[in-house]
């Protein structure tokens, strides 16, 4: 699971990193403009944050991704399960939680409120109408994503408690089965 999340985030955080700087350097302006410069400033602040959380995601799958296809191609004393257990991605599960919701969560959003910002900068000097229908369409676009992102990641919350009680009772039967067995080999 951790490396498909990474080579997910990889993927997804190359693309967007890309096109956020594609659209920050072609970016034509007509001089004079009547944009006015707070507009300008939220441009280059959403794409300076939008870039920097893709390439810190990116980042850190760059670094774990060899590690993980290194441990999981390895033969060890004690077979795969060990491996993984001393993996180094194990200890960093942390960082590549971090990473995901970086890249899938903020980075996505980002990306839209990008879209809209660009449609303003870019509509300002022709049309109100077409910078008002960019954002018409993509404020709900916003609202089902975060939606969809409460939704999924409360029914991964939801999956984990139920496999954790699932694995108390497991080992709560084995410990009653070794008890049980314990007593029966003692009264021998």
């Amino acid at each position: 699971m951790s490396r498909a999340k990474l080579k997910a985030t990889a993927t997804t955080s190359e693309l967007l990193s890309g096109f956020a700087m594609v659209a920050m350097v072609e970016l034509q302006i007509n001089e004079p403009t009547n944009v006015p410069e707070w507009l300008f400033v939220m441009f280059a602040v959403c794409t300076t944050v939008l870039v920097a959380v893709h390439i810190f995601a990116l980042m850190i799958s760059t670094y774990l991704l060899p590690n993980i296809d290194a441990v999981s191609k390895m033969e060890t004393p004690g077979g795969p399960t060990r491996a993984l257990r001393d993996s180094p991605h194990e200890r960093m599960r942390g960082f590549i939680e971090l990473a995901w919701a970086f890249s899938t969560v903020l980075g996505l959003f980002l990306f839209l409120v990008e879209i809209a910002i660009l449609c303003w900068v870019k509509f300002w000097d022709y049309s109100f109408a077409a910078a008002t229908a960019a954002t018409v369409i993509v404020i709900p676009v916003l609202i089902v994503f975060v939606a969809f992102a409460i939704h999924f990641y409360h029914s991964l919350v939801v999956q984990k408690c139920e496999t954790s009680v699932q694995d108390i009772e497991q080992l709560e039967t084995m410990k009653r089965e070794l008890d049980t067995a314990t007593v029966k080999v003692n009264m021998f």
